[in-house]
């Protein structure tokens, strides 16, 4: 069965990574570099264990458009937005035994480092992937 893990970040985050803290030091790509490698060793043991699908990053929320519809009409919002402190910063799709494993798979992720523990209170969710593919024609 497939399952989704989902990270979660925030503008800040994004401001950090791009060197550009308002609230402390400029952290510069040296000092995530051990996050990144974390990153592609996490991504490769997967692909190693077969349970691999599809990882992707996303852009920074700044660049989020959100189409809602009111009175049946499509209105655009340009992001960020301020009620929003998280929003989904990348994921992981696994192709696993089972949820307690994909829960597994996503509880190493806490071992990522980043600089200073900046994101040491981070958090991943895990969700089963339904699976409607219509039967095939025989």
């Amino acid at each position: 069965m497939k399952y989704l893990i989902m990270m979660y970040s925030s503008q800040r985050d994004h401001d950090l990574m791009a060197g550009r803290a308002a609230d402390g030091p400029a952290l510069t790509p040296e000092d995530f570099a051990p996050m990144h490698e974390f990153m592609e060793s996490f991504t490769k043991e997967l692909v190693d264990s077969g349970e691999f699908v599809d990882t992707q990053g996303l852009d920074a929320p700044v660049h989020t458009r959100r189409v809602q519809v009111r009175d049946g009409v499509p209105v655009v919002t340009d992001g960020p937005y301020a009620e929003t402190q998280e929003v989904l910063a990348g994921y992981w799709v696994v192709d696993c035994a089972s949820f307690d494993r994909a829960t597994q798979i996503a509880a190493r992720l806490s071992a990522c480092p980043s600089p200073g523990d900046v994101f040491a209170d981070s958090y991943a969710d895990v969700r089963p992937i339904l699976d409607h593919a219509p039967e095939p024609e025989l």
